[in-house]
């Protein structure tokens, strides 16, 4: 019962860890899909707005740099602007946030300065969208509030708006929120963004937004002197609702002219000629027509037929659009006119302006993006990798190149130099994925373990440098092969571990297996022995020997360090390394050691025939010529190091 109990809430907590990995998500994202990031807010805070119900979490874990000040007065501020993350350091900061790829989201980031920082001195500065200019953010006074909004379909699983400092000011953010909308509604080839959107005819100077448009698009009051209001009592039972579902507040007010047969007008200016603009115009009518009346009009574009004739139906909202841009021009006329059936004048409920905004720049290949993301993670790069790596050029990675062309391909990184970054740990994997990588640069780091054969894959890579690092092992032969034929400019210089000439390939093949784990060597020493010590010899400085024979038959001589050797583990040690690379016919070779826990030991190819002092100075007496002896002498001070 007890187990079955403890199951049971093993499984629970092992459910409770899994939530909290996306709780921060979750928190932010509410049943309509909605993320709503208030950024500067501390980490550990999270609220519920009081005029949206809609869940705000703080920006902590999608960014990772700036600092959280808050404004100088939050009265009559709406709370997701109370903070700001304000960005002293670097050029580009970004934030990353994951989305559903291939969803329509209106995407808003909102700036609020409220003298954060005491200098009463609006900054301006850019905002980029990954690797393209989403838009110049510029203040008129101090207590002004913007927000900048688009319409966008991520081809990715995350988004990454940057604020990029254009040396007039400190850059800083109080809020992104991003929408899923409905994929079928505003249909463009371009990126759209808000220019205006307008409610007429209201009461109220009220800004409409969640809950009364479930797209949370924010709708203002708009309104001129030669219109005057038209409204009725509307609920959402009693609209039939398009696709775009405007908010039926917005749709139970309209403005008609005040002189009947006058055209209703509205117009912009345009601040650079190659702006593309994009129009839609909400139609509802609000009043119950008698059977002899009518309302029908046309809508112009600068004096041009755009549309019409239109014909208002009674609570039943309409939409015209384009999905082409409206023709280039410096300022934009439109005009409602209500033709020769019409026996009422035009009426408008709500219209939105968009910008197209080229974001043609191909931003890096997706495979070089979440590998050298990887990279990034796995030693804690800091730096400016921020972004996307590889563009816009001006802003490209520290340490990073990447490849350039006219073909419409996106840029892939060709070159990555870490040097002196203070990398720890092995060489990571994702290097090796980095597939058009011509130059690697990780010298002078403290990087460990092997040279790793996966670098081989690397079949564009002309230049590699791993030097001044604490790497061991072998260097793989086809990279040493390429270096040979100059294909390659290979360094691996001072990493003492680390060994590239074949002799050192010969002597591992020997003795790898032999010591390649402490664990195995006791099998080897307790097993393949098998206890067949038919012979001790007397103990010695360093511990007892033993006498023993191998399966193989081969004789050996087990040499145990004693607890109580004046030696000590030291000389152990330094025995041990120094017999697995010193050769020599007239030195005694070592099969193997052992250190595992108390066990320490070394094992020698036993000598039959004694030693070279009994030779000299054994039961016979016997003088060696002195030929011999000086032969024996140089011969042993000559030996080989591998």
């Amino acid at each position: 019962m007890k187990q079955t109990i403890m199951r049971m809430l093993l499984h629970f907590l092992l459910a409770l860890l899994g939530g909290l990995t996306i709780l921060v998500l979750i928190q932010a994202q509410d049943q309509s899909g909605f993320i709503s990031i208030d950024c500067g807010l501390p980490e550990h805070l999270s609220y519920s707005d009081t005029d949206t119900d809609l869940n705000y979490i703080s920006d902590a874990k999608f960014i990772d740099s700036g600092v959280s000040k808050k404004i100088l007065s939050t009265n009559n501020v709406r709370r997701y602007l109370e903070y700001v993350r304000s960005f002293p350091s670097g050029v580009r900061n970004c934030y990353r946030i994951n989305v559903t790829s291939g969803t329509k989201y209106l995407i808003r980031a909102s700036f609020y300065y409220g003298n954060y920082d005491d200098l009463n001195d609006p900054p301006q500065f850019d905002l980029h969208f990954g690797a393209n200019v989403w838009d110049t953010v510029k203040f008129p006074n101090a207590s002004r509030m913007r927000f900048n909004e688009i319409i966008y379909s991520p081809s990715q699983d995350y988004i990454q708006p940057c604020l990029v400092n254009t040396g007039q000011g400190t850059p800083f953010i109080s809020a992104i929120e991003l929408r899923p909308l409905n994929n079928e509604t505003y249909v463009t080839s371009s990126v759209l963004s808000l220019f205006n959107r307008c409610n007429l005819g209201s009461i109220t100077d009220i800004e409409y937004r969640y809950k009364d448009d479930v797209y949370d698009r924010m709708w203002f009051s708009y309104e001129l002197i030669d219109w005057r209001r038209l409204s009725t009592s509307l609920n959402n039972d009693h609209l039939v609702q398009n696709i775009y579902k405007p908010p039926t507040i917005v749709m139970s007010t309209a403005a008609t002219p005040v002189n009947a047969s006058a055209p209703l007008q509205f117009h912009w200016s345009s601040n650079n000629e190659n702006d593309q603009y994009y129009l839609y115009i909400h139609f509802n009518e609000v009043e119950e027509l008698a059977a002899n009346e009518t309302r029908e009009f046309n809508i112009t574009v600068n004096d041009k037929l755009w549309f019409g004739p239109v014909t208002p139906i009674y609570r039943t909202p309409d939409l015209i659009f384009s999905t082409e841009p409206l023709r280039r021009a410096e300022t934009y006329q439109i005009s409602l006119s209500k033709t020769k059936n019409s026996t009422l004048p035009p009426i408008l409920n709500a219209f939105e302006i968009y910008m197209a905004k080229d974001f043609s720049q191909l931003e890096t290949q997706q495979d070089d993006v979440d590998n050298i993301t990887n990279i990034k993670n796995a030693y804690g790069v800091t730096r400016n990798w921020q972004g996307d790596p590889c563009a816009p050029v001006n802003y490209m990675w520290e340490g990073l190149n990447c490849s350039t062309d006219d073909d419409n391909n996106p840029p892939r990184i060709t070159s990555l130099n870490l040097s002196s970054s203070g990398l720890t740990g092995e060489i990571s994997s994702s290097i090796s994925k980095l597939t058009m990588l011509q130059y690697l640069d990780l010298s002078n780091n403290s990087l460990n373990g092997p040279l790793p054969d996966f670098l081989i894959q690397l079949r564009s890579l002309q230049v590699l440098n791993v030097g001044k690092n604490n790497l061991t092992g072998l260097v793989p032969s086809e990279l040493l092969e390429r270096s040979k034929t100059g294909s390659l400019s290979l360094s691996v210089d001072d990493n003492p571990g680390l060994c590239k000439k074949e002799s050192c390939r010969k002597k591992k093949n020997l003795f790898v297996p032999l010591i390649a784990s402490f664990s195995a060597m006791i099998v080897i020493v307790l097993i393949s022995l098998g206890f067949w010590i038919f012979k001790r010899k007397r103990p010695g400085g360093f511990g007892k020997v033993y006498f023993g024979t191998l399966q193989d038959q081969t004789e050996v001589a087990v040499k145990m360090l004693s607890p109580s050797s004046m030696q000590g583990y030291k000389e152990f040690e330094a025995e041990a390394q120094l017999l697995t690379v010193v050769h020599h016919r007239n030195l005694v070779s070592l099969v193997g050691y052992c250190d595992e826990g108390e066990i320490k030991a070394l094992i020698y190819e036993y000598m039959a025939n004694g030693n070279l002092q009994q030779h000299l100075l054994g039961s016979l007496c016997f003088v060696l010529e002195s030929s011999l002896s000086m032969h024996l002498r140089f011969s042993n001070s000559s030996f080989s190091i591998f």
